[in-house]
């Protein structure tokens, strides 16, 4: 009886053995993150291209700065994400450094990559129209995530903090601020983007843009975008044609406030046929410095604005106004509970271009752009 038994102890141990050798390794036990130490560029380098190979998640030092002195590559601070690469970290920062000469971008994820990155702050990125777009994150057809990340202080024509090119690009309670760029300063995008909680604020664009160039399917929730100027169009948000993809607008929850436009549009510039919505939000605040009948709240003279990135970076931009000979015609906003009020010199324009909202707007009582809060 006791030797019966022990054969039929030792053929369960071997099957469970059996079972085990048969499960993948991640099921067994889930595979470990890589920890770069502080400042260890070469082993933050190292463990990406790992990443890119294995899908491993890579944990960043808290409260630490990883200072990038040259570039990976020739466009790029760090290797190009072309697998699934997930980083995270704890009041921590990816820069570019400061002595850097030559101008890259901190991250580039390629077509088919996916990059989630966690509590990090990435700064100090800069790109020129030959080494692409994108000072903080050019994702080329991708999908990026960031969560509580902070975007601030890059430069690039196109996307000063952001450029998100036919990918999919998600934030959560992450904000994009204190940018540079000349079509879309703090984000150009002509993919999809969904942005919930955070903010866009305190961009500077030289052309168009100067929080956000939305030329893709892009959604906002409980947003703040507040405090960006334009050097012409749209201070705040515009939608455009970017590659001839074009796509729609729409806020829920969301603040447009304390934008400057020089030309048109302080707070928001529509420059495409597709819809703009705005649900329970505001637009209040904002100004336009293109005289008496410029839109301080809203434009919305039906002007089409495009931008054509060629293959070597080069940017041309077009503005079309139709038949001199006849009134362009509006594009369609529609605002869901929403108000547009306090704006310099009228809330929306031309009159009756958006219905529901007035064309007069309130005298301003300072140059300078009020910052994002409660009304």
């Amino acid at each position: 009886m006791t030797d019966k038994l022990r054969r039929v102890t030792v053929t369960a141990v071997t099957g469970l053995g059996l079972c085990l050798t048969l499960l993948p390794a991640g099921a067994a036990q889930a595979q470990a993150p890589t920890r770069v130490p502080c400042n260890d560029i070469a082993a933050l380098r190292a463990a990406i291209n790992e990443a890119n190979t294995a899908g491993s998640s890579i944990v960043l030092a808290p409260r630490c700065v990883y200072n990038l002195s040259q570039p990976d590559n020739a466009d790029d601070g760090l290797p190009e994400i072309t697998g699934k690469v997930r980083i995270s970290g704890k009041d921590t920062y990816i820069q570019r450094g400061t002595g850097s000469s030559q101008p890259y971008r901190i991250f580039h994820v390629r077509e088919g990559g996916s990059l989630s990155v966690e509590s990090v702050t990435v700064r100090g990125g800069q790109t020129t129209a030959a080494s692409g777009h994108g000072g903080g994150f050019f994702n080329d057809r991708g999908k990026l995530t960031l969560k509580n990340v902070t975007v601030s202080n890059n430069q690039g024509s196109v996307g000063g903090g952001i450029w998100n090119q036919l990918g999919t690009l998600t934030l959560k309670d992450s904000t994009v601020r204190d940018n540079r760029g000349g079509f879309g300063a703090g984000v150009a995008t002509n993919g999809t983007m969904r942005m919930s909680g955070g903010g866009i604020r305190d961009n500077v664009g030289q052309i168009w843009g100067g929080g956000l160039a939305n030329a893709g399917d892009t959604k906002l929730d409980h947003v703040s975008v507040g405090g960006n100027t334009s050097s012409d169009n749209g201070g705040g948000i515009m939608t455009l044609a970017i590659n001839s993809e074009t796509g729609p607008l729409r806020a829920d929850f969301t603040k447009v406030r304390g934008n400057i436009a020089q030309t048109d549009g302080g707070g928001i510039q529509t420059g495409a046929d597709e819809p703009t919505t705005l649900y329970r939000s505001t637009v209040s605040h904002n100004t336009a410095n293109g005289g008496p009948t410029s839109g301080g709240g809203i434009a919305n003279p039906g002007t089409r604005f495009s931008l054509f990135i060629g293959t070597n970076g080069a940017v041309t931009q077009k503005k079309n106004d139709g038949n001199s000979t006849k009134q362009p015609t509006p594009f369609d906003v529609n605002l869901i509970r929403s108000t547009v009020f306090k704006n310099h010199p009228t809330n929306c324009a031309p009159p009756n271009s958006v219905p529901g909202c007035d064309a007069v707007g309130s005298a301003p009582t300072t140059t300078k752009p009020a910052k994002p809060g409660r009304d």
